[in-house]
């Protein structure tokens, strides 16, 4: 039997190696968009990966990454948009913040958080479409669902990709696509590193939300999840 095929952003390491190591142990042949191909992790070459050069501040990286996966493989049944960056862009900062640096801040955050999977998606749907139970798996935020401290910028990007999972999910509703927005607070990741009052061993781990997602993907076209929010701690309506 012909094994499905998992397409990958940012699958080398934090969230995106978890969801790869997660689905290539349910099954899934993967198609890993590496920005360096030599940083595939040893352990995924077992499985006879697709890895692709892919940048996401590069407008064409996308539909390379899709043409090498159908030349590869003849498919696509899952695609998780999981690269994305975070920078510490607020609307009154103190101290006041150079408007140059302000551009280059919010300029990387549109384009690796909503140019680049709003790119890969557009180019990934038809394949997704032909194979019945196209999958997406938008790695989102709770930050794209309400906005606790002063941050705008990441925050902005990340109601922006919720927005683009629900394009997406209505757009190839009836060719079988069901596509999920997955929004975690704090995870346990690179890019949290730096919050040294987070208690590491409390927040939410990158196994945890992999396992979810791969349920997320298991699921009938029945049982569509739209939105998956996950937190480590309480919040009111959260």
């Amino acid at each position: 039997m012909t094994r499905p095929i998992a397409m990958i952003t940012g699958g080398n390491r934090g969230i995106g190696l978890a969801i790869a190591r997660e689905l290539a142990g349910r099954g899934y042949r993967l198609s890993l968009g590496l920005r360096d191909p030599a940083s595939l992790p040893e352990e995924l070459t077992a499985g006879d990966p697709i890895v692709t050069p892919y940048d996401a501040a590069d407008a064409g990286a996308a539909r390379r990454f899709v043409e090498a996966t159908l030349e590869a493989a003849g498919r696509i049944d899952v695609l998780v948009n999981n690269a994305g960056i975070s920078r510490d862009l607020k609307l009154m900062p103190e101290p006041p913040q150079d408007d140059a640096e302000m551009e280059d801040a919010l300029e990387a955050l549109l384009a690796i958080n909503v140019k680049a999977p709003f790119r890969l998606t557009r180019a990934a749907l038809p394949a997704l479409c032909r194979s019945g139970r196209g999958r997406i798996v938008t790695l989102a935020s709770l930050s794209g669902k309400r906005v606790l401290g002063l941050g705008a910028g990441y925050q902005m990007t990340k109601h922006a990709a919720v927005a683009l999972s629900h394009a997406a999910r209505r757009a190839g509703w009836d060719e079988g696509v069901r596509a999920c927005a997955v929004c975690p607070g704090f995870v346990a990741t690179d890019m949290t590193s730096h919050h040294d009052e987070l208690p590491r061993h409390e927040i939410t781990q990158p196994e945890d939300l992999a396992r979810l997602v791969a349920e997320v993907v298991a699921l009938p076209n029945t049982a569509s999840v739209s939105e998956l929010h996950v937190n480590w701690r309480y919040e009111p309506g959260l």
